[in-house]
């Protein structure tokens, strides 16, 4: 099975001068779930080659087996910078798409009609797709085939308000996921902040927060099954 993973090209956090990106664990963990399945992986992003880390993810407290796995894979970490540009790539050629977190693609991803295209053309086409911690945010102006809001209806999860409130970054990020997912009509649930939860619906599957990656993962691989 071929796998597309979607990462964030986004580096600035907000005007705070600070430096975000992608969430390590959201894509560590992912990628080794996903090689354990069996999964050809290809790594894709707006700009194009390396995509920027959210540093804070790279931190010895949010470390994982799997970030420290990864952080040692050679092959892994030359695969992540040279990722392909996003609008290169067609749904045609892939299976299902993961989408990991972290706070960049809150302003590059939810406002891109390349990847609102890839979205909807995955879910057209019977493909799932995956999006974890506040990849659900991409989401923001998905359409079903009805014009109404991917999201409308269906039973979902992401990064919650008080997850945002307790790093500090309510004021600062351009939505809330949460919100954003209810506002949008979307069945929003959530478990204890910092837990794993994990909602699939259909052919969409989100995940809580980094604790939800590999979850999220493994939910993906179940649908592909």
């Amino acid at each position: 099975m071929n796998i597309l993973i979607v990462l964030t090209s986004h580096d600035q956090l907000g005007d705070t001068g600070a430096k975000t990106g992608f969430w390590l664990e959201e894509l560590a963990a992912p990628y080794y779930v996903l090689k354990r399945a069996g999964a050809t992986l290809t790594l894709a992003s707006p700009e194009g080659g390396q995509p920027p880390l959210d540093p804070k993810s790279a931190d010895e407290s949010a470390k994982t087996d799997d970030t420290r796995r990864f952080e040692a894979d050679a092959d892994a970490k030359a695969q992540l910078a040279s990722t392909v540009r996003l609008d290169s790539v067609k749904i045609e050629d892939f299976d299902a798409v993961f989408y990991p977190g972290g706070h960049g693609p809150l302003w590059d991803l939810a406002e891109d009609s390349t990847s609102r295209a890839l979205i909807e053309g995955a879910i057209a086409a019977d493909k799932p797709v995956a999006l974890v911690c506040h990849a659900p945010g991409v989401l923001r102006h998905v359409r079903a085939a009805d014009g109404t809001p991917l999201v409308a209806g269906k039973k979902v999860t992401g990064f919650t308000n008080t997850e945002e409130a307790a790093v500090g970054l309510t004021d600062v990020v351009p939505f809330l996921v949460e919100d954003m997912l209810t506002g949008a009509g979307g069945v929003y649930s959530k478990t204890d902040d910092w837990g794993v939860h994990v909602v699939r619906d259909g052919l969409l599957i989100t995940g809580q927060n980094p604790a939800s990656s590999a979850a999220a993962a493994e939910a993906l691989v179940d649908a592909l099954r």
